[in-house]
């Protein structure tokens, strides 16, 4: 069985009014090959007349972004002509690839009622290969994503992509990833894949969890070690878990904002071919 090696707390660095929390990429860890950033927002409640998110116009190239509503709603829009409202339960997948500008904003609808909201936002890598893919946006409400009731109901899985335990995940993605949302009652007791020669994602959203018979910290991404091809975790009073593997690309990571590219060269083009247009723009 797999174990903790380390456990990285997420710190916070709220963004305005927006409480943020953000494990990877902190002080001991600069990435979890291929996963490259997790922003974790919330979980607060906006009042009536909010000026809702403040994720405006904002360019991508290199990489994917996964955005995993909890509570809320979350508007998508982007050059590519995309567009969506995802709702509590689902799940907004982009691959930013050779360029794509889009704005994640709160619906007029939120902003004028208000009401709770929980976010998740993680960066997945693209090898070379695939940085300048061309663009692509899914964006599933819960109901479009498979979900699996197992320990007599005591365990909930969103099988997001991937698969797991014979279930495919809504999405298949360009490099293979599975990734999981896990919500376990007061009692439950999952054991979760973790295969050799792939990196592990594993964060404590919320709740109380032990994982391999260790406590895991709240709000901390969990490091483990390579032995083993499965985890158990559970829950005595209750936990919510952001759960997936993917193969690492071990390639050169070269970041500036909102570009991933392989090269300092790479990124000074990105630059260049977003202020030249080339990413496309938002109408309006």
């Amino acid at each position: 069985m797999a174990r903790i090696l380390q456990q990285h707390p997420a710190y916070r660095d709220d963004i305005a009014d927006l409480v943020t929390r953000r494990p990877v990429p902190g002080p001991q860890l600069e990435q979890l090959d291929p996963f490259l950033f997790l922003n974790h927002h919330g979980p607060q409640t906006y009042a009536p007349g909010n000026r809702g998110l403040p994720f405006g116009p904002h360019p991508h190239r290199g990489f994917e972004t996964v955005t995993f509503i909890l509570a809320g709603e979350l508007a998508h829009l982007d050059s590519g002509g995309h567009e969506s409202i995802i709702k509590a339960g689902g799940v907004q997948w982009m691959t930013a690839g050779s360029g794509l500008v889009h704005a994640e904003l709160s619906p007029a609808a939120f902003k004028r009622q208000g009401g709770p909201l929980e976010i998740l936002q993680l960066w997945v890598n693209l090898p070379a290969r695939l940085k300048m893919t061309d663009p692509a946006y899914i964006g599933l409400q819960r109901e479009q994503i498979p979900q699996l009731s197992l320990d007599a109901g005591r365990v909930e899985v969103a099988v997001v992509s991937g698969e797991f335990q014979g279930t495919l995940g809504a999405i298949q993605s360009l490099t293979g990833i599975t990734m999981l949302t896990v919500t376990l009652k007061p009692g439950g007791k999952l054991e979760l894949p973790t295969p050799a020669g792939r990196q592990v994602f594993c964060y404590t959203v919320g709740g109380e969890l032990s994982v391999a018979g260790e406590p895991a910290q709240l709000h901390h991404l969990l490091q483990l070690n390579d032995g083993g091809e499965s985890l158990v975790v559970e829950s005595a009073q209750g936990a919510v878990l952001l759960f997936g593997h993917a193969a690492p690309i071990g390639e050169p990571v070269v970041s500036h904002g909102p570009f991933v590219m392989n090269t300092r060269e790479e990124i000074v083009q990105a630059i260049d071919d977003y202020q030249r247009g080339l990413f496309g723009s938002i109408p309006g």
